[in-house]
């Protein structure tokens, strides 16, 4: 019985224990590993080591004002710098900010924090380019998705004093995250014109996070490259040691809790990938990527092109985009379970309609797939629960003489045929999927913001007056009512506290993982009080029987 409830103990502890160290794979801080320049560059891409285009021009730390060109489209609300061309601000209109405010969530921004910016730039080889925060011209300063129109196109020209002339147009799509940006080069000057192009993301590294979901969930770079898969780039990468890659079919992204911009270039194209701190007093960093040079003769044109996407982590529309771009939906170490776990939640939901229904749905299959398991550990609390009496007579004649206490707590053991660990085991294999569920909720952008029933109109976030998180530690008691307790009076208060020490940690969880565990807890406390009304009428039977005999 000892054993079993340390066993117990240390399932129970070990929640916490892999909880803080998912949190820790984010939000600690990892060695950096040192990268050589790889080998088979091709000659012709975009050089940026010693040569990085990250040349701002900066005036007390903001980027050099421009006029804004404002774009409205049926998902987007941006303003375009006519300074550089740049994408300053972002507003998602079918995000809100929160629950309580209405207002579209602003993922790019240039005044504030953190400061966020999409920029593209070209570089020649010889003569000016659209580098160094140039001023593009346009017609208009509005532009607006009109209603029936599929496909808005936004237009700025730089003309450069050689006779080469840059248009640059945003290409937006009714219903799409996906902005293409495409930059035509007329050369006609006298002479070749060479220059390759180049995409980055600016953004501060020094983040005001608020909420415990936000505390622990990652935000900085992302690379992506089919060699090496998803690759977490953090603001101390960047401070410590500049990315310098070469990758084809590759993308780059600034992520944070919920939402990212991401960079991906035509597909089949090698590009160079490079990270810089640009001010170091403001710990602003780039991360981006340049491509091969082309060459455009006098009098033709030549085309550069690239897809920024500004969104929500919706995991549909990200695959859709480029391969892997999925994965900054990110579900740590137990990926392999949450993802399965998310296209089920994802069903049920698009049978039900609630998300919170669902998580509840979808706790009754959890606990159907591990019934058989769940019965065997029940069916040994309850047989250990019988014992207990027996157990204490033994402890009050022995109770000097550890060792024969143990030994002959053995005997009764394998003469009642119980196995101490029995309950124990099937705890320790649903810990995986405990955590896996933790980040499916944390991390599903679709989750966010999403309604259940009267006060709880945020599965994403904590409950606002705990009543969820109390009632799942009420029924951690309940369930431990059920369970024999350790004959060790220390144990006794170790396991009488745990309801409580529980109850404090999910108070800052989302009320969408408190719901699935109370939930869990509830069936649990259901089948188990099933399976002790069963092994008692079977034994009730059993004497009985010998009475009559």
């Amino acid at each position: 019985m000892e054993n079993q409830r340390l066993f117990l103990f240390l399932a129970l502890g070990a929640v916490l224990f892999l909880l803080w160290s998912a949190w820790q794979e984010d939000y600690g801080r990892r060695p950096i590993p040192q990268r050589s320049e790889q080998t088979g560059a091709p000659a012709q891409t975009g050089e940026v080591a010693g040569n990085t285009p990250t040349e701002l021009r900066q005036q007390g730390g903001l980027l050099e004002p421009g006029e804004p060109i404002r774009v409205v489209t049926d998902l987007f609300n941006i303003e375009i710098s006519t300074s550089g061309g740049d994408i300053r601000s972002a507003k998602l209109l079918r995000h809100d900010v929160s629950t309580n405010n209405p207002a579209p969530y602003v993922l790019l921004r240039d005044q504030g924090q953190p400061l966020f910016v999409a920029q593209v730039g070209l570089k020649a080889k010889e003569g000016p380019a659209p580098n160094t925060r140039p001023e593009f011209q346009t017609k208009k300063n509005a532009y607006r998705l009109a209603a029936g129109e599929q496909k808005l196109v936004v237009p700025l020209t730089w003309k450069g004093a050689n006779g080469v002339t840059v248009t640059r147009r945003y290409i937006f799509h009714r219903g799409e995250y996906v902005i293409h940006m495409e930059q035509e080069v007329r050369n006609n000057s006298g002479a070749p014109w060479s220059a390759y192009q180049y995409v980055q993301l600016l953004r501060g590294g020094t983040v005001q996070k608020s909420g415990f979901a936000q505390q622990v969930t990652y935000t900085g770079g992302v690379i992506y490259s089919p060699e090496e898969k998803y690759q977490k780039i953090s603001f101390d990468d960047m401070r410590e040691q500049p990315v310098n890659r070469v990758i084809k079919n590759g993308w780059a992204a600034m992520v944070q809790h919920y939402f990212l911009a991401a960079w991906v270039p035509p597909s089949g194209k090698t590009e160079r990938y490079y990270s810089r701190l640009v001010n170091t007093g403001q710990d602003q960093f780039i991360l981006g990527m340049s491509s091969p040079w082309q060459t455009i003769q006098p009098g033709q044109s030549g085309k550069f092109q690239s897809r920024l996407y500004l969104g929500p982590k919706d995991q549909q529309r990200l695959a859709s985009v480029t391969t892997g771009l999925e994965l900054t939906v990110d579900y740590g170490i137990f990926t392999v379970i949450a993802r399965p776990m998310f296209i089920v939640l994802s069903w049920i939901h698009s049978v039900v309609g609630n998300w919170g229904w669902a998580i509840i749905l979808l706790t009754v299959l959890i606990k159907l797939v591990f019934y058989k398991p769940s019965e065997a550990s029940y069916r040994s609390m309850a047989r250990m629960r019988k014992l207990q009496p027996r157990m204490q007579q033994l402890k009050e004649r022995f109770g000097d003489d550890r060792q024969r206490m143990n030994q002959e707590l053995m005997d009764l053991y394998k003469r009642e045929k119980v196995n101490p660990l029995g309950g124990c085991l099937p705890i320790v294999i649903q810990i995986p999927v405990f955590i896996a569920l933790y980040w499916v909720l944390l991390e599903s952008v679709e989750l966010r913001q999403a309604p259940f029933m009267l006060w709880l109109n945020d599965l994403s976030a904590p409950d606002p007056y705990y009543v969820l998180p109390i009632i799942m530690g009420l029924t951690m008691l309940a369930q431990q009512r059920l369970n024999p307790m350790p004959m060790d009076p220390i144990q006794q208060k170790i396991m009488l506290f745990m309801p409580i020490v529980f109850t404090g940690f999910f108070l800052f969880f989302p009320a969408g993982l408190v719901l699935y565990y109370t939930v869990n807890n509830s069936l649990s406390i259901l089948q188990q009080w099933l399976i002790i009304r069963r092994i008692e009428k079977t034994e009730t039977k059993q004497v009985n029987v010998k009475k009559v005999v």
